[in-house]
């Protein structure tokens, strides 16, 4: 059995017979886990041994575990800072702030690579143009070049840890007001100016950057579909232009921003003939359902072997970390920096 092109989340911290059934469907590829899913750090390794469980290959299992308000896993794991303090950093010591962005993907990975999870949806590499809603200190800067050397070192900390890193959101969420969870946001700069949210993707794709997340975001002058839905963005761009190998995700599919494609079925159906490996269905079991109905027999087989890719590597026990001098170095790093307040997003 290959990977499918859906990935679909869990509603509690253990996993019923009913969503292990759904999740032996041929059409599922992979698991997104929230912070309902999570209780503790030995529960958590319980319930992704389950998923990877059901099936072989093992299906993926991700999660959204950023730092500062993203992060999903809190009681039990390093309380990470947000991006932007990196940033800050930068712009008195870069040095130092590369080193440290080093050290936060590894600390990030690490721990969850402690309890099964494959992959998180990071860095982000959106500009901080100071204007949206829910970007804000999830970006590292406002500086594309800033941005690139920061996440380029946040993705080699993670890729010492085992995990590959997923850049977001192309071609770039920072600037437009509109919270995507709530409201299609529309960009309307032309292409020449977007061009320099797009620098960090053609800095770190040639550096091995293995996935990509599209934004739900429309690029009016551009291409009228929101990105995730665009041929233009994902094929020509991103696969074309800047010539991407690897896995391309859409964001959430039940975000208000992706209504404006049609019912469940049409955007599923429009995210993956634009160019998306894999889909996003979140809290809306009856939506995913429909989903997988409506892609019945549908294969691509170069997309299955670019999800395989994103496959976790170097399986850590947690007690041998938690008592390793790399661990202890790591969090006395980060320990001067503190969290703003969490935010729980759908997806």
């Amino acid at each position: 059995m290959t990977l499918g092109p859906l990935m679909l989340d869990l509603e509690g911290p253990e996993l019923t017979p009913e969503e292990a059934e759904l999740l032996r469907h041929p059409l599922v590829g992979g698991v997104i886990l929230f912070a309902r899913n999570y209780e503790s750090p030995e529960q958590v390794a319980r319930l992704t041994g389950e998923i990877h469980e059901v099936r072989q290959p093992p299906l993926l299992v991700a999660v959204d575990q950023e730092g500062g308000r993203v992060q999903r896993f809190r009681d039990g794991f390093t309380q990470l800072p947000p991006a932007h303090l990196i940033g800050r950093q930068h712009d008195l010591d870069a040095v130092g702030a590369r080193a440290a962005a080093a050290t936060l993907g590894w600390l990030m990975a690490v721990e969850l690579r402690a309890v099964g999870v494959d992959f998180s949806f990071a860095p982000v590499l959106d500009l901080d143009w100071g204007v949206s809603e829910v970007i804000g200190d999830r970006a590292f800067h406002r500086s594309p070049e800033v941005v690139a050397s920061l996440a380029g070192q946040y993705m080699r900390g993670m890729a010492h840890a085992g995990m590959v890193a997923t850049g977001k959101h192309f071609p770039g969420h920072g600037a437009v007001t509109a919270d995507s969870h709530k409201a299609l946001p529309e960009d309307r700069r032309p292409y020449v100016d977007i061009s320099e949210d797009i620098r960090p993707y053609e800095s770190l794709i040639p550096q091995g950057l293995n996935a990509v997340m599209a934004s739900h975001v429309a690029y009016r002058k551009v291409d009228p579909l929101p990105a995730s839905f665009s041929r233009w963005w994902l094929t020509d761009e991103l696969r074309g232009r800047l010539g991407f190998r690897g896995a391309i995700f859409s964001d959430d599919l039940v975000m208000v921003a992706a209504e404006s494609i049609g019912d469940i079925e049409s955007r599923a159906r429009a995210a993956l003939e634009a160019g998306c490996d894999m889909v996003i269905v979140c809290n809306d079991r009856e939506a995913a359902i429909r989903v997988v109905d409506e892609l019945s027999g549908y294969a691509e087989p170069a997309s299955q072997v670019r999800l395989a890719r994103l496959h976790g590597r170097k399986p850590l026990d947690r007690q041998a970390l938690l008592a390793s001098a790399d661990w202890d170095s790591a969090r006395d790093r980060v320990r001067h920096l503190t969290d703003p307040p969490p935010l729980e997003l759908d997806g």
